[in-house]
């Protein structure tokens, strides 16, 4: 039997537990909703807080790195406690520590104090996109559904929402009251969301996490291992490309194909929507066609897009190009991680998050690098290039949980 379909049907819940999917489902969801909308409101108020701070361009990179930092530390160490204690209850604590850890920065008067309070907030989405991710590869298994996507549906969505929200107000509210509302909401959330998902939990997946006993479970150990780095690799290539969109897009289309203001943010808010759009429709599309096909169709899309948005001559084509981008990139990520959990719970939700947010770390400062000597076009083929090792990376995991 293929291992992978060894591992993901090792457990299946009792029909029993079928009333209680809606509740957990609805509660998730609002737990992914809350993440995107919270680090929105966060990264409107940036500008305001610079300000604040008297940070220069490079200092406030740095203060901003602080944010990964703290997440990418946290990731491991959530995946043990998400094995120990629950996933539930690990996405509830973390929930709580982000809502707070988001006043914070505004309370902050030098780069050096925005920095630590970073690392904070950092460590509480870290810790939260471990958590929920987890949850929902459970939450998977049980309903044996690949709903997946739809969770990072309501993630893009409450960014989107946050992002729209925060900005009409930020002539109203200084940011240290609307961080402090977005506090205080959130906690409210949580204790919503809390409820039904610590009261309903979702019956947690069976997997072989101990340690192995004989050279059969060592070589399969093994396996697991590489399939969960591939799929992290998988992550990796697409959390570099959402970088390079979100830092770069916009401005290579107002520096190289001299789009207007507004026309240039215009385009980056199609990719983000046809993101979205691609999400909602992900369990559907994995349904059709399969994680695997899906996965190397994406990347597919994504290169295609990527390659004609950076060689474009006309500003037409590089939108078409940014919609493709969209709708190839939107699945990627969120089937990297369930697989990645389908294979090894928490641990490897954590150690394909890792991964990934490397990749989004990564992503801005090397497309800089490539354009100060290259140019910006040809700085973002990059990003075409890597999507298209993704789609090479799902095919090597086929053939090894076929195999």
């Amino acid at each position: 039997m293929p291992l992978m379909n060894k591992i993901e049907s090792a457990s299946l819940p009792p029909a029993s537990s079928v009333h209680r999917w809606p509740a957990a489902r609805t509660a998730l969801t609002g737990f992914f909703a809350l993440d995107g909308f919270l680090f929105a409101g966060w990264v409107v108020r940036i500008p305001e807080i610079k300000a604040q701070v008297h940070a220069s361009p490079a200092l406030l990179g740095l203060a901003l790195l602080c944010v990964s930092a703290g997440a990418v530390a946290v990731m491991g160490p959530i995946g043990r406690l998400c094995v120990r204690f629950g996933n539930h209850a690990v996405t509830v604590a973390a929930s709580v520590l982000l809502c707070l850890a988001v006043a914070l920065p505004p309370l902050t008067h030098s780069v050096l104090a925005l920095g630590l309070v970073l690392l904070v907030f950092g460590a509480g989405y870290g810790a939260m996109n471990v958590g929920i991710n987890s949850a929902a590869v459970d939450f998977v298994a049980a309903a044996r559904r690949p709903v997946m996507p739809a969770f990072h549906a309501a993630y893009s969505l409450g960014g989107l929402v946050g992002a729209t929200v925060g900005g009409l107000l930020t002539s109203v509210l200084t940011a240290t009251q609307y961080l402090g509302l977005l506090a205080v909401g959130g906690l409210v959330a949580t204790a919503w969301a809390a409820l039904p998902l610590l009261r309903h939990p979702v019956p947690r997946a069976r997997r072989d996490d101990a340690p192995p006993s004989s050279a059969n479970t060592a070589s399969a150990a093994s396996g697991v291992a590489l399939l969960v780095v591939l799929l992290g690799v998988v992550a990796l290539c697409d959390a570099y490309g959402e970088g390079a969109m979100a830092d770069w897009g916009a401005l290579h289309l107002r520096q190289d194909l001299h789009a207007a203001p507004g026309v240039a943010a215009a385009g980056f808010a199609l990719y983000s929507a046809t993101m979205t759009l691609g999400r909602l429709s992900g369990t559907r599309l994995v349904e059709r066609f399969g994680p695997i096909r899906l996965l190397v169709g994406g990347a597919a899309l994504a290169t295609v897009g990527m390659t004609a948005a950076a060689l474009s001559p006309t500003l037409p084509l590089a939108l078409a190009g940014f919609l493709l981008v969209g709708l190839g990139l939107s699945n990627i990520f969120p089937l990297a991680i369930d697989r990645a959990g389908a294979l090894r719970g928490p641990r490897g939700v954590a150690t394909a998050s890792m991964l990934g947010y490397g990749g989004m770390v990564a992503g801005p400062p090397v497309i800089g690098f490539l354009a100060q000597g290259l140019g910006l076009p040809v700085a973002l083929l990059s990003v075409a290039l890597l999507v298209a090792l993704s789609g090479v990376a799902s095919l090597a995991v086929r053939r090894k949980t076929t195999a």
